[in-house]
């Protein structure tokens, strides 16, 4: 028996200091991370830059490739580049790859990004191939190794991302430096040619989303990913959802980006942090909102007009006097929702598309076309309103602004978030109906509705009302990436700005997201952090700067301008049917929580 205990003790022992080394060699990993990060970033200048095409702006016009010739890190340096931007992948060999095939596959794309090692850069073939691809295309050269291969490049004006570094973190910093989410200051300490001579180089600013580790930003990374990794373990096992994406965005930069779990309780597909969700009334604040706000400053909307001034079909009835403002409060006094999916008739729904049944609802599964404007739009406007100027959380408000949006933008709404905030954002995985864009296989499942669509939504919208409006809606249809809701998630703290370019004042910025109700905690569109400290809510550390939305199917984005921080968590917690764990658990805020005490913590 004694033996025993001495036994225990001596594996205790073992344990606690295997556990300390454990502990130390990940300190000592971090900051050899850290050092190659910084030691990388001062080893990268950029050249030929006079026209300040680094970084890239308006990237809604530029069809871009990356083409690499004999880079090692070829595929961490695309990674980084898909999370600015779409991008084409090309990995070539001049010895073996035909290279006049490659250019023609090239021809629909207007800006080439090319990696090359310093040795395969005195392929004659690789030079030729450059010099005929920038005839009428833009290109930018990313080298890497000897900076004395420059040389070679002597006689082409082309902008030049050159790195003496040639490590993996090097291929990253490189991606991220063509889109400004890197800053550089380095010069040339030497002359290589007549063109590029000592001193030569350009600097640039930080316009866009970094990607670093926590400790970047002061915080450790052990005080993130353990508690958060026992959170989303405990989630999972309690089957809250069966998996999620959580991203952490603090000063400018992406310090935490994990998945967990799979797609379904079948575990056949792991969720990955790329994947694309169900954003649901996320939607009100990625989509609708945001419209609302353009057109408010362009003074196409005055929200102390009502809706009987925007829109004909509400005069003559009881919502011809309702201020927009109270409608973006949610205390116009309309009812929380209509569950129209409720009254159809026979021949309302069809297992074929048709002329007569265009709405596609579901593989299988297709709504009466005019449906939403024959009887939802008319059935909303002839509800009632109750208790105008108290705070009732409605769905119809968003049905409402989109109406609104769509009459004064003179666009589908669908359309003009797409081309007035995605594409030039670089938020490509976000929009409404996704299966005309992506494979299912990147779309995380929702419910396997069996009271309505008879089949598993998989990038189909969960929301019944939505998905009858053929999938756009003002307040759900959204679906989109956590890297994208970061990358929306910056411009907002940027107060407007993104990528170099102005999106809002800094005014519309501020009047929308902070507080702007006598009766609730609510700002424009956007849910706040609320007064009330027993909620708790969204987590009993947020700040009352913090603003953001919660998705029903399992979703949530908070942003904190106080702290420079936000927050995203994205599950599919209605799958295979609705469950309230996620809430019960309070998995959601429990993980808002541990971001502030690993601030507060510090290294």
């Amino acid at each position: 028996m004694h033996l025993t205990k001495q036994l225990q003790l001596l594996f205790l022992f073992f344990l606690i200091g295997f556990s300390a080394c454990a502990q130390t060699a990940q300190k000592e990993h971090i900051k050899n991370h850290i050092a190659q990060e910084r030691e990388s970033i001062q080893s990268t200048l950029i050249l030929n830059n006079e026209q300040g095409i680094i970084p890239l702006k308006r990237l809604q016009e530029k069809r871009i490739a990356s083409i690499s010739f004999g880079f090692t890190y070829a595929a961490a340096f695309d990674n980084r580049l898909g999370q600015y931007a779409p991008i084409s992948h090309f990995q070539c060999i001049p010895e073996m790859d035909n290279l006049k095939e490659l250019a023609d596959t090239l021809k629909y794309h207007n800006l080439l990004i090319v990696q090359i090692s310093d040795d395969a850069l005195a392929n004659q073939a690789v030079l030729d191939f450059i010099n005929n691809e920038s005839i009428g295309k833009q290109l930018i050269i990313c080298g890497f190794g000897s900076p004395l291969r420059l040389a070679l490049l002597d006689d082409y004006d082309l902008p030049i991302v050159w790195s003496q570094d040639t490590s993996e973190i090097a291929a990253q910093h490189s991606a991220s430096t063509i889109f400004g989410g890197i800053a550089i200051n380095t010069r040339l300490r030497e002359n290589i040619s007549p063109h590029y001579t000592a001193g030569s180089g350009f600097s640039t600013v930080k316009t866009r989303l970094g990607y670093t580790l926590p400790e970047n930003v002061g915080i450790s990374s052990r005080n993130l990913s353990e508690p958060i990794d026992e959170i989303m373990r405990e989630a999972i096992a309690e089957e809250a959802t069966p998996g999620a994406v959580v991203m952490i965005v603090k000063n400018g930069q992406v310090i935490f980006e994990q998945s967990y779990g799979f797609h379904t309780y079948e575990r056949k597909q792991p969720t990955l942090p790329t994947d694309i969700f169900d954003m649901a009334s996320i939607s009100k604040i990625t989509s609708t909102t945001l419209a609302v706000m353009r057109l408010h400053e362009q003074q196409k909307i005055d929200l102390n007009q009502t809706m009987g001034h925007y829109l004909l079909k509400a005069r003559g009835t009881n919502k011809n006097n309702v201020k927009l403002r109270d409608v973006m409060l949610h205390q116009a006094g309309f009812i929380p929702y209509i569950p129209f999916y409720k009254n159809l008739k026979p021949g309302d729904i069809s297992r074929d598309s048709s002329v007569t049944h265009r709405v596609k609802l579901a593989d299988g599964r297709y709504l009466r076309s005019n449906y939403y404007e024959q009887v939802m739009w008319p059935e909303m406007l002839q509800s009632p309103i109750k208790n105008a100027g108290t705070y009732v959380y409605s769905d119809i408000s968003m049905y409402v602004m989109k109406e609104v949006v769509e009459q004064q933008s003179s666009e589908p709404i669908e359309k003009y978030v797409q081309e007035e905030f995605y594409a030039p954002l670089g938020m490509y995985k976000t929009g409404y109906r996704p299966r005309l864009r992506f494979a299912k296989e990147q779309l995380v499942p929702t419910e396997r509705d069996i009271s309505f669509r008879d089949t598993l939504l998989q990038g189909y919208v969960h929301d019944q009302g939505a998905a009858m409006a053929n999938g756009v809606a003002g307040h759900a249809g959204i679906f989109s990436s956590a890297n994208d809701l970061a990358i929306y998630a910056q411009m907002l703290l940027n107060r407007g700005t993104y990528g170099g370019e102005i999106y809002f004042s800094n005014a519309i910025v501020d009047e929308y997201t902070t507080k702007q109700s006598a009766v609730s905690r609510r700002g424009l569109g956007f849910d706040r952090w609320d007064p009330d400290i027993s909620k708790a809510y969204p987590s009993k550390l947020a700040s009352p700067a913090t603003f953001g939305h919660t998705g029903y199917t399992g979703t949530c984005i908070w942003i904190d301008p106080e702290h420079q921080l936000a927050y995203i968590f994205l599950a599919n917690r209605v799958h295979p049917t609705v469950t309230n764990k996620l809430l019960d658990l309070n998995i959601r805020s429990r993980i808002q929580d541990v971001i502030y005490e690993a601030i507060a913590k510090g290294l």
